[in-house]
């Protein structure tokens, strides 16, 4: 499938969705009809490493998406819009992430074509309000861990570098000011949204996000910030970040665009998340004005953290499932001493194992993002999900190349990239945000 079938498939739905009763009681007609608009363009263009220029537009104000007060209980049932666009995310996941995953993480970078076919699905409208140009009337956190975890099925990592920029428009819309947001928020609407990545983790042992030795030092109307951050998605392409520093012994988060002087890049291959080509960053005295301190009124730095493991926990619980559905195959078809493999025991009890823990896995953030998009209390239900698929996400994948025997020790299958990419799970810290 090229990028017009994907941009095909995408207008066809929404075109379905903007025919229908729905798009009125949600009153997203308006939104879909400009998103069909935009879409029927032709060809679709890759935003360069340079830094570009974020003019600011009028926004009317600070907009702030309200929680949805429409579910009261926990509830499982998916709208016909969620489940439309699960329906279009997974063919996308199979026909063009799958199949680019392998080489994508050889040659450890992210397919030239595959974020402009991505941006055909729509996905960053969903972060930026309908008065900068988005579709967002209310918080749409489950809406967003959907799409993550059949993203995610496809290959954690490019979902994973896909959803980085996506993480920078949520997190401006949520805490930045009214001119923060008309600055910056429209060029995620638009027909190039920019490169983008949150900087939270720095490379020192038992690292805690809560106390960063990256600083921030106010000097006259700006910030300097000073240190170094590690694991940055796609860090060096990126033209707009948002870093994580301690400012006057509390964590702060600044909006950095790309090119800043003193900000500079170390490419740094980890163990997974190879095509994301990761990067260490450095900040040499990055001059910030003071007007991109991100929420300085409002901002809680614990919800940042939260919403940006559950946005892991997503990736996890999508990969994890990825590899239940390829061993289960596998084991039914490997004929060893005479019969399938999975007829000895050992083999089914650790299958049925995988299968339970991904329905945990996955009811744990199902339930901490139903909260998150309601505006309730989330930590305790974010730490419990976090917690669970860190561990889970990488006795799974071990799990996974257990039951390929030799065959998971080889790049033949997908498991053994899957189980190095699930093991960031348990390290990671920002970089993502729902």
């Amino acid at each position: 499938m090229n990028a017009g079938d994907i941009q095909g498939l995408g207008l066809r739905a929404l075109s379905h969705f903007a025919r229908s009763d729905i798009a009125d009681r949600l009153r997203l007609r308006k939104p879909v009809e400009r998103l069909l608009y935009q879409g029927s363009k032709s060809g679709f263009r890759l935003a360069g490493a340079a830094a570009r220029v974020f003019a600011p537009s009028s926004s009317g104000g600070r907009q702030r998406l309200p929680g949805r007060s429409d579910r009261g209980l926990f509830d499982l049932s998916l709208s016909d819009e969620q489940q439309m666009m699960r329906e279009t995310l997974q063919r996308f996941a199979a026909d063009q992430l799958r199949p680019a995953a392998h080489a994508a993480d050889h040659e450890a970078r992210l397919p030239e074509n595959l974020r402009a076919e991505a941006q055909a699905l729509g996905l960053a409208y969903y972060a930026v309000p309908e008065a900068l140009g988005g579709v967002a009337s209310e918080q749409a956190t489950v809406t967003q861990m959907l799409a993550a975890e059949d993203l995610a099925h496809g290959d954690f990592t490019l979902a994973a570098t896909l959803l980085a920029p996506i993480g920078v428009a949520n997190a401006i819309t949520r805490w930045g000011s009214a001119e923060q947001q008309a600055r910056y928020l429209p060029a995620f609407a638009g027909e190039q949204p920019p490169v983008a990545a949150i900087a939270v983790a720095e490379a020192r042992p038992l690292f805690n996000p809560v106390a960063l030795e990256t600083t921030a030092r106010r000097q006259g109307g700006d910030y300097l910030l000073q240190g170094s951050k590690s694991l940055v998605l796609a860090g060096q392409d990126a033209e707009l970040f948002i870093v994580a520093a301690q400012l006057d012994g509390r964590p702060a988060l600044f909006i950095v665009e790309g090119g800043s002087t003193g900000l500079s890049f170390r490419e740094s291959p980890a163990m997974g998340l190879k095509a994301a080509a990761t990067v260490d960053m450095a900040l040499d005295g990055v001059r910030v004005p003071a007007a991109n301190r991100l929420g300085e009124d409002d901002l809680d730095y614990q919800a940042f953290l939260d919403y940006g493991y559950l946005a892991w926990c997503a990736l996890a619980v999508g990969t994890c499932q990825a590899v239940l559905d390829y061993v289960v195959p596998y084991c039914n078809e490997r004929v060893a001493f005479g019969e399938p493999i999975s007829h000895r025991q050992a083999v089914a009890f650790m299958i049925a194992d995988i299968a339970v823990e991904v329905d945990a896995m996955r009811m744990l953030t199902w339930r901490a993002a139903a909260l998150a998009e309601a505006g309730q209390p989330f930590h305790r239900e974010a730490y419990l999900a976090r917690l669970l698929c860190a561990e889970k996400a990488m006795q799974i994948g071990t799990n996974g190349v257990q039951l390929l025997g030799g065959h998971g020790f080889t790049k033949e299958h997908p498991v053994e990239r899957w189980y190095r990419d699930l093991r960031a799970v348990a390290i990671a810290h920002g970089g993502l945000h729902l």
